[in-house]
Parts: C-alpha cells; structure tokens; sequence
C-alpha cells in the first residue's frame, strides 16, 4: 500500500510523523489523567473547571489519530536533510543564555541568544548581532522590568545604565 513519489522509489510511512503522533497521544493521555485525577475541581456541575482540559485532550489525541493516517498516506512532504550546524548555534545560544542568565544580567545573556540564534539562520556576522542582541534584550528588559513591575534578572549593564 506504497506509493510512488516522483524518483520511483517506494516510500515507507513516515516514521518521524509516527513519533509527533505518539508525543501528541501521550500529552493527550497525560492531561486526562491529570484532570481525572485533580482534587477539589468542584463536582457542583456537570460542566465545571475540567470540561477544558478534556477538550483538549480529546483535540490533541485526534490530532494524534489524524497524524497516523496522514503517515500512512504519505501526505507529509519528504523533507530536507537535517543541517546540525544552525541546530548546535542556536541550542548553545540558549545554553549560554540559562548559564550566564544569573552572572551577567537578562540584556547580555539574552542578546548572545539572539545573536547565536541569527548566526544559525545564517544572518550578519557576530560582531553585529551581539550589540543589536543586547540592546534589543536591553529594551525588553526595561518594559517588563520598569514598565510592567516584573523580576528579570539584571545585570551590570542594567545597573549602570539605570543607575
């Protein structure tokens, strides 16, 4: 029950989508079982706070259903082959930034993030994103931590720029 794609070559269903299917059936299982499971959510009525959380448990294992048989139909695009060096850029941008987060401020560990991550998609040289990295972080920063009275960590740019 293949089917050929363009080269002639029988394709196999696709195993990656056999994978999102599962992950998807497995959280759909997860939050079930959490909402059966939940103290104190109200037994007053029929519709109460779990009714949500069913639906979307019910929607993401159809998804998961829906998933299987568009493997088995072959209806997902054959893909490009996995490039590991952007996927190494960008997951040691966002390592740095959770290990330097606490010692350098939100605005620097961020604004390395945002350069590793451009310099796996392949955008301006390093010396160029990391200054626009921070000062982009920098202004976020300043909106959630000024303007809206949340915790972000600062770091010695924040605290000599503010003062």
């Amino acid at each position: 029950m293949t089917e050929n794609n363009t080269s002639g070559t029988k394709r196999r269903p696709d195993r990656a989508a056999f994978v999102i299917a599962a992950v998807l059936a497995i959280i759909a299982g997860v939050i079930a079982w959490n909402t059966a499971n939940m103290g104190g959510a109200g037994s007053y009525s029929r519709l109460g706070p779990t009714a949500f959380p069913y639906a979307i448990a019910a929607a993401l294992f159809v998804l998961a259903v829906w998933t299987v048989f568009a493997a088995l139909r072959h209806d997902f695009p054959e893909r490009e082959p996995q490039q590991f060096g952007p996927v190494i850029w960008i997951v040691g941008g966002l390592a740095a930034q959770m290990l330097l987060l606490k010692f350098v401020g939100f605005s620097i560990a961020t604004g390395l993030l945002f350069a590793a991550t451009a310099r796996g998609f392949g955008r301006g040289p390093l010396w160029m994103t990391i200054p626009i990295g921070i000062v982009l972080s920098f202004v976020v920063w300043f909106i959630f931590s000024k303007g809206l009275q949340l915790s972000l960590p600062a770091g010695p740019l924040e605290r000599f720029i503010l003062g």
